[in-house]
């Protein structure tokens, strides 16, 4: 039950991790250096952005709890 459960959370984060837009110039950003990259920015994210921000964060928590109670249960 609880391996079931653990396969649907994790479907439903790679999905909305996807789904997440970029907030840096890509991984050639990283590798030349660019200049704009501050991985400590504080950018703010509105509407739809949030609301998927704030899902994958609740469904990040799920999994660690879920990984926990299989590993405990099992």
């Amino acid at each position: 039950m609880l391996d079931a459960l653990m396969m649907i959370v994790s479907a439903l984060l790679i999905i909305l991790t996807l789904l997440q837009s970029g907030k840096t110039d890509g991984i050639s950003g990283a590798f030349t250096g660019s200049g704009s990259l501050n991985l400590f920015a504080n950018v703010k994210e509105r509407g739809s952005e949030k609301v998927i921000s704030n899902i994958t964060l609740v469904l990040g928590v799920l999994y660690f709890i879920l990984v926990i109670a299989i590993r405990v249960t099992g």
